[in-house]
């Protein structure tokens, strides 16, 4: 029987832990996408509906980078929003364009059954076996936390390195090695000792910190190449960077979050507004609580729930009297505009400071 050559979207540093949880669990050679680029931009814009949202195009054009270098397969997710059609829009572009791929959708509308994850994987792999996929499926979710908690702790003091660039190398370094796993122990002392690497770079960090929260749609803020490596200018300013979304969130803890704070935050949200856009205005609350100096909200364009969330969210820093900036992302944006923004919104926030 010949083995399927899978492959899936790219967003961040996420395909290091896919790649590991399908390179284990299948007897199909995993075929991973790039990381995006120009190209993967002009490719899915190309074949997009004008109108459709950015993450839409970003992620088609991943999928045609991956079937270009062979993938007979692809693996989707359907999100909560629109990201929850995807698949079948997707699906028809690429059979339009002549390819005949197959197409496997684990989530559907945000949810995913173990019994249909099993049925989809088993068109895959007749082989695939549920036990020994749970073992790694453990794995990988422990990966992705240990991800998360190192970025988080890069995002907080990267803007205050004394040798500029050490916190990247190593985390490169850790995720090279996270790629090679032989188990759970081994994944642990791998995160151990990077986390002991890391938390001993030195950093000059003054007396009175600027700190900025960042929340938005997912996909924006999760894959830096669509957000123009914001993070990574918002360092250059020496300021400390917060932000709650990220896989292991998304994954375990969102939907229990919205539940226990909507009714405490009901001033602002008495119900859920779809995506991202409710967890966005607790988020913006907090951090308006919390002595933010400055809270900055991405989303990329035609993205419906921002768009809603977003006079909540304007109305939340009026009240506390904290500066929040917009920022709507798509294929034309310019990084020169997007950096004078940045820069004059520092300017702001420093003369408030003062």
């Amino acid at each position: 029987m010949k083995l399927s050559k899978v492959g899936f979207p790219h967003i961040g540093n996420y395909y290091v832990p896919a790649t590991y949880l399908f390179s284990n669990i299948l007897h199909s050679d995993i075929v991973s996408a790039p990381h995006i680029s120009q190209k993967t931009i002009e490719l899915g814009v190309k074949y997009s509906p004008s109108f459709v949202c950015t993450p839409f195009k970003y992620t088609l054009g991943t999928l045609l980078e991956v079937i270009e270098k062979g993938a007979d397969c692809v693996v989707q997710l359907g999100g909560g929003c629109r990201y929850g059609y995807y698949h079948e829009l997707q699906r028809t572009i690429i059979s339009d364009l002549g390819y005949d791929v197959k197409f496997i959708n684990l989530v559907i509308a945000g949810k995913a059954s173990v019994f249909r994850v099993y049925r989809e994987l088993r068109r895959i792999d007749k082989h695939f076996r549920r036990f020994k996929s749970l073992y790694y499926l453990f794995i990988t979710m422990k990966m992705v936390k240990y991800m998360d908690l190192i970025d988080d702790y890069i995002r907080e003091y990267v803007g205050f390195e004394v040798n500029d660039g050490e916190m990247e190398k190593l985390n490169e370094s850790m995720l090279k090695e996270f790629s090679g796993v032989k188990g759970y122990f081994d994944l642990k002392r791998v995160y151990k000792k990077y986390n002991s690497l890391i938390r001993k770079v030195k950093v000059d960090i003054p007396r009175n910190v600027t700190k900025v929260g960042i929340i938005g749609e997912l996909y924006t803020i999760m894959e830096p190449f669509s957000n123009y490596f914001i993070e990574k200018s918002l360092a250059s300013f020496n300021m400390s960077i917060k932000r709650y979304t990220n896989a292991s969130y998304l994954m375990m803890g969102k939907g229990k979050f919205i539940k226990k704070n909507i009714k405490k935050y009901s001033k602002y949200v008495k119900y859920r507004m779809g995506a991202d856009a409710t967890d966005n205005i607790i988020r913006a609350v907090d951090m308006c609580r919390d002595g933010f100096d400055g809270i900055i909200h991405i989303k990329s364009s035609f993205c419906t729930p921002e768009i809603g969330s977003m006079g909540i969210i304007n109305k939340v820093c009026c009240d506390y009297n904290v500066p929040v900036l917009f920022f709507s992302f798509d294929s034309n944006t310019s990084r020169v505009g997007l950096q004078t923004r940045l820069e004059a919104f520092n300017d702001m926030i420093e003369m408030r400071k003062k």
